[in-house]
């Protein structure tokens, strides 16, 4: 196992400005290769600086592309159903893909933020409809270099993508899946799946063995190992990893309870979320307080030693899995983003190419 980087984009402090935190994240993410790790993944999100924001990534990864030479890039997510033109989708991967040296693997998520659709002026109960026929019509024209759909939603009259793509991703896409239905769509697309670790690995495990057996029955053949996004801190001594971890992975969850409304009732009347509501009403339950203590546990932090033994613990449940890090988060001050990403590359990463 190679771990990935994760960017976010988010921006809590006032006195910064939304350009110097570009700046010292790019910065980051120039360092990802170097330090060896294995792709530079970044997240589609719009409007709100605090939470994230990256209303493109196929851009941003377009200019690391030139900044880079050998590691993978993956938007991750591209949300389909806030692209009206699916056409655009493909068109877009497929130039990033001829810039970046055939370096890109595709991912695709269709959105959580009832604040980010209104914005948009869409509806998120079509939500699952929009993705489903944009995802097919995306992957098929990245497969033949041809477009065309007869959907309610994305009539597509024949259009030939130009430049061409020069293949397709089908072995080559991510899909982002936090809940049962989408887990499903991922198999059914023959896509690695993806989620951000939000609780201890058991609660997770049933739904990555879900995925795996619905890939089975859907491809033929043994699914991809999962992807688990996680924020990760990495220092040599352990009080401090602790302390620095539980102070801002905590802000990173109250900005997460924030931004997806965790605190609301609505997921339970909006189709295709219905799931949510469940983990939403977990929340409220426990109690925000408590809530955030189980979630930074669930993170991959402490001494290079901890986390190497955490990684295991993880392989001991679920099997195989590619470890996608996230450096840079609500706040931690960049030398110290900096430093534990380092300290990672330098003792966590050989480490785990042995596993």
């Amino acid at each position: 196992m190679i771990p990935s980087v994760q960017l976010l984009f988010q921006n809590s402090d006032p006195d910064q400005s939304d350009a110097e935190l570009y700046r010292k994240d790019l910065h980051l993410a120039e360092l990802a290769e170097p330090l060896g790790f294995s792709a530079i993944w970044c997240v589609e999100h719009h409007f709100d600086a605090e939470y994230s924001m990256c209303p493109d990534n196929v851009q941003l990864l377009s200019y690391l592309a030139a900044r880079t030479n050998s590691i993978e890039l993956v938007p991750a997510a591209i949300i389909l159903p806030w692209w009206t033109q699916p056409l655009r989708v493909a068109e877009k991967v497929a130039m990033l893909d001829i810039l970046a040296g055939g370096r890109v693997r595709l991912g695709l998520g269709r959105g959580l933020s009832r604040m980010e659709y209104a914005s948009l002026g869409m509806d998120m109960n079509e939500a699952r409809e929009r993705f489903d026929e944009s995802a097919e019509m995306v992957l098929r024209a990245l497969d033949t270099g041809v477009i065309s759909g007869d959907g309610p939603l994305f009539p597509q009259p024949e259009a030939t993508i130009a430049p061409a793509p020069p293949r397709g991703f089908r072995d080559r896409t991510v899909c982002i899946a936090m809940s049962p239905d989408s887990l499903d769509v991922a198999a059914e697309l023959g896509a690695a799946m993806a989620t951000f670790v939000q609780f201890p690995i058991e609660k997770h495990a049933p739904l990555i063995e879900k995925y795996r057996e619905a890939f089975r029955q859907k491809q033929g053949r043994e699914a991809p190992a999962p992807t688990l996004t996680e924020f990760v801190y990495c220092a040599e001594d352990p009080e401090e990893a602790k302390q620095t971890a539980i102070e801002y992975i905590s802000r990173y969850f109250i900005q997460v309870m924030r931004h997806y409304e965790f605190g609301g009732t609505h997921f339970s009347g909006t189709a295709g979320y219905e799931s949510y509501s469940a983990v939403a009403e977990i929340i409220r339950d426990a109690g925000q307080e408590a809530s955030a203590a189980a979630y930074v546990d669930a993170q991959t932090w402490g001494t290079p030693e901890q986390i190497i033994e955490k990684v295991k613990a993880r392989r001991a449940v679920i099997g195989d899995y590619h470890l996608n890090c996230a450096f840079a988060y609500a706040g931690l001050p960049h030398d110290k983003a900096e430093a534990s990403m380092r300290l990672f590359a330098e003792k966590v990463i050989p480490a785990l190419k042995e596993l």
